[in-house]
């Protein structure tokens, strides 16, 4: 006598199946915050310094052209 064949394991319940979860994008920064040791407090003032720089020497130039256009004009 030959024994009958082992019937399949039953199978889940097919329903609807869940859209596949997209990779997310891997960010381009470390989430890793560090230290600064006041360094961010040195180049705040290191542009402040440049921005004042620059107004002084533009008014001084300014008032170049302008004593040159007050000199021509007397000549």
């Amino acid at each position: 006598m030959s024994t009958p064949a082992p019937s399949p394991a039953p199978t889940p319940a097919t329903g609807p199946t869940p859209p596949p979860v997209p990779e997310q994008p891997q960010p381009r920064y470390s989430s890793v915050v560090g230290t600064t040791n006041g360094s961010e407090s040195r180049k705040e003032r290191g542009v402040v310094l440049r921005v004042l720089m620059y107004v002084v020497v533009a008014h001084l130039l300014a008032f170049f052209i302008w004593l040159l256009f007050l000199v021509g004009a007397r000549g």
